[in-house]
Formats: structure tokens, sequence, C-alpha cells
């Protein structure tokens, strides 16, 4: 696919609900008319933070993907589904009250690192099939487990029916397997019903920009220099060209070298190309 401009860096965008976090990146490029990759996948009913990658900066989205994440998740008690959110089929019915306390000392009991089960309905593989892929088909299969850390939790809100809290957590967190997790916990159930992530990494719901917002041209693109929290070296004329060539230089440690115009050139490992950034 030819895109009319060439643009490289990044673009926060503050996803609306209702619609797929590939949807969101589709829309950046027919807006923008450039190559644009996401960092990190929100479910459809979830809303915020999502880093889109523009032009040679989609090379760096395993990079920002890796980033610590914050949410804040609504609890629905009482309801169970099939897809560990409200979105989904009602499995189980079954109201009981928690007393606040009980929800908050089970809260700081899941800050740790362990081994969660993902959801039925994921895009996680398993013998080269989508599991959401068997769910739909009705096929049981034993889901895999894998290790996440759960930086911290705290309880924002608390109705008989409802709770909010927010969580800090790594990369390839499921917060409805965290949801279904500590509602096991409880002795009860529950199910998600609002997500919203406020930060991923250093970007933060604050400086994100809506869909419409980029259809009126209100808004700011981030260079890949000031996205990487990474050494930079600026190099002459001689030394770029066997950048750009990928030759092996001899800095250790990560770093982005930069041209005397301060053009991302690539980001080097050890001595060894590691992405490059490059483009005439």
């Amino acid at each position: 696919m030819k895109y009319k401009n060439n643009i490289n860096g990044l673009i926060l965008v503050n996803k609306p609900k209702g619609i797929t976090s590939r949807d969101v990146v589709n829309q950046v490029e027919n807006l923008l008319h450039t190559k644009a990759g996401h960092t990190g996948t929100l479910d459809p009913m979830a809303e915020g933070v999502l880093a889109i990658c523009l032009g040679k900066a989609t090379k760096l989205s395993d990079i920002l993907t890796s980033k610590v994440k914050v949410y804040e998740a609504e609890v629905t008690l009482g309801i169970k589904t099939d897809t560990l959110d409200m979105e989904g089929k009602i499995l189980k019915e079954a109201f009981k009250e928690i007393p606040q306390k009980q929800i908050e000392n089970t809260l700081q009991s899941f800050i740790k690192t362990y081994k969660q089960e993902v959801p039925k309905y994921s895009a996680v593989k398993v013998n080269g099939k989508k599991l959401y892929e068997y769910a739909r088909a009705g096929i049981d299969i034993k889901l895999p487990s894998k290790e996440v850390t759960i930086y911290d939790l705290k309880l924002l809100s608390y109705s008989k029916k409802t709770f909010v809290f927010e969580a800090k957590v790594s990369k390839g967190t499921y917060i409805r397997s965290l949801i279904r997790d500590i509602c096991i916990d409880l002795n009860t159930i529950g199910t998600m019903s609002k997500l919203t992530r406020t930060c991923q990494g250093k970007f933060m719901l604050k400086d994100t920009y809506t869909l419409e917002d980029i259809e009126q041209g209100h808004y700011q693109i981030l260079n890949i220099k000031d996205i990487l929290d990474i050494n930079t070296k600026i190099v002459d004329d001689d030394l770029k060209q066997k950048i750009i060539n990928g030759v092996k230089l001899k800095d250790e440690g990560e770093i982005l070298y930069l041209d005397k115009n301060d053009r991302e050139l690539a980001l080097y490992k050890d001595g060894k190309a590691w992405k490059m950034l490059y483009t005439k």
C-alpha cells in the first residue's frame, strides 16, 4: 500500500468505546495518509490511551508495547459472562454484598507476579488458531497461562453492586482476567463493565487526541527521539553513511544515532544495528 505522506513519529489517541484498536489505526492512516500501527490492543468496549506509531516508528512498536500500563476498571458484581465483560453472554447471576474492607484486602493481595489464565475470548493463539475462534466454534480447549506482574492496585470507589479500581500492570496483563481472579478470591462472581487505559509508559490520557481532533488538524506528533528513554548521539556525515549501511560500531548499550539535522538514523544495541529509522 502506498501512502501520500511520509510521517515518522508517534501520535497519542484517546480510543473511543465501541470500535477495535485496528479500526482506530485504519482511521489514523486514512486521516494522515501514512503507515500506522498501535502499541498494545484495547478491547472494543475499552477506551483511553492508544499510542500509535507512524512511518518508520512502527519498527519501535514492540519496544513501546512493553511499557507498564495503568487502567481504571469498573466491576459489576453478581454477573458472570463468557467474555468476562458486559458484552458477553450472561452465564450466571448471583449477587451477594461484599464489604469494602474485604475488597481492599483482596486487591492488596494481588500486588504480585503470578500465572494468569488468559480469557477464552482473546487473540492468543493455540496450535496456530486464535482462542476466540475456538470459543465461537464451541470448542473447549485448555486455556494457556502466562506470567504477569501487578505493580499496584487501588480501590477508587465502592457501592453495593459495583466498585472501581486502578491497576498498574505489566505488558500482557488482561484486566478481565484479573477481575475474574479477584472475584474468585472474594468467593463471588463479577464482570468488567468499564475499562479505561489512563497511562502507557510515560504517555498519559491528558495528552491524547480524539479522532475528531485529528480530523480537524488539532494534534501533535511526537518525534522518535522524544518518545524513547534512551541515550542519543549526533554523528558527522561519514559516520552517518556507515550507520545507514548498518556497519557495526564500538559503542556499548542502546544508542539512538542522529544526524547533524537532528534526524533519527538508527537504534543500535551494543554496537549492532537494531532498528533502522533513516528516511531520505
